[in-house]
């Protein structure tokens, strides 16, 4: 029985790689200039200085990978709150964290103070304004040493209703050009011309697959409740403290980077729960997986579908979510 249940999670792992892989691939060759994968060897061997090498390694590879970071951290840490509050429709904007990015990155055009200290500044702001809201969160839910995860949903709803009404305050004070960085901000985008950046994000994603696997076996007492993980030796609140500050953290960061992508933290957890199972321990990997293509798939999308303009990624990724989740619960397939 152990060993048919290895062999499906090896299966499972080698198909999201397999479709990481070839949609990376994808991503790559796809766009204004299409390129054959036939001729990506010898563009590499030609070296920099060709227009084509510039194409892939200066513009489209730098959002495969942030692709990556992004979809791989959001669709984690919408594993982890679903399994946290055990309710399927938690995701990870749901706590205010990108509502709080948001306000900050708003505030940070308004003041102009990319002006001051560049282009770092979008995300600087954006993680601030993140941290913030997750410190008054989890500030107001603690009662008595205790995590209420009631508290924690109920508070950072509102807190997101309350930030997004001031940015659409922020929004309707704005001059037209403010107006326009602040849209298409919110609205996601992969185009980061920081790498550094993008690698704080890939390091940041990874670190926290590697954080979580040592809660897999918690989050597999706590769907059971957290009176019977009490009884199983779980340490309910350290465990509900540390995945909640991880999930945020994730959510932060990619907030921060990246702008508001939608539907990833909710729709990939869902999918990949009807082949993998609840089990945690290859829900996580492979959640991070299929979010990771997901997005890399997305972002193609975006850049192509009315070339030679460019749509913003959360607008793919709101639509096809929203459609597959609506198809999914027609189907009965997802459980509310």
């Amino acid at each position: 029985m152990r060993g048919a249940r290895i062999r499906r999670w090896v299966i499972i792992l080698f198909v999201l790689i397999a479709a990481l892989i070839l949609v990376s691939l994808m991503a790559l060759c796809t766009g204004a200039a299409g390129i054959s994968p036939a001729r990506i060897p010898g563009i590499i061997y030609g070296g920099k200085g060709t227009g084509e090498y510039s194409i892939l390694f200066d513009i489209r590879l730098p959002r495969i990978i942030l692709g990556f970071a992004i979809g791989g951290a959001l669709s984690l840490a919408g594993t982890i709150l679903q399994g946290i509050f055990r309710n399927p429709l938690v995701e990870p904007y749901t706590l205010g964290i990108s509502g709080g990015a948001s306000l900050g990155v708003c505030l940070n055009i308004v003041f102009n103070w990319y002006g001051v200290i560049g282009v770092i500044a979008y995300p600087i702001s954006g993680f601030l304004g993140a941290v913030m809201v997750i410190l008054f969160v989890y500030g107001l839910s603690m009662k008595a040493g205790t995590l209420k995860t009631q508290g924690i949903l109920l508070t950072g709803v509102m807190i997101s209703f309350i930030s997004s009404s001031l940015v659409m305050l922020i929004m309707a004070l704005s001059h037209s050009e403010d107006l326009h960085g602040i849209v298409f901000w919110i609205m996601g985008s992969l185009d980061e011309p920081d790498m550094l950046l993008v690698w704080v994000a890939v390091i940041g994603s990874l670190g926290g697959l590697v954080v979580s696997f040592f809660f897999c076996l918690d989050l597999n007492a706590l769907a059971l409740g957290e009176e019977e993980a009490v009884h199983l030796g779980i340490n309910v609140e350290r465990t509900k403290r540390v995945l909640f500050i991880l999930a945020s953290f994730l959510t932060g960061l990619s907030v921060s980077v990246a702008g508001i992508i939608g539907f990833v933290g909710l729709i990939i957890p869902h999918l990949i729960r009807m082949f993998t199972g609840t089990d945690h321990r290859i829900l996580f990997i492979s959640a991070f997986l299929a979010g990771a293509s997901f997005l890399i798939l997305c972002d193609t999308l975006a850049r192509t579908v009315i070339q030679p303009f460019e749509l913003p990624v959360g607008v793919i990724t709101g639509i096809i979510g929203g459609a597959v989740f609506v198809y999914a619960l027609s189907r009965r397939q997802v459980s509310l």
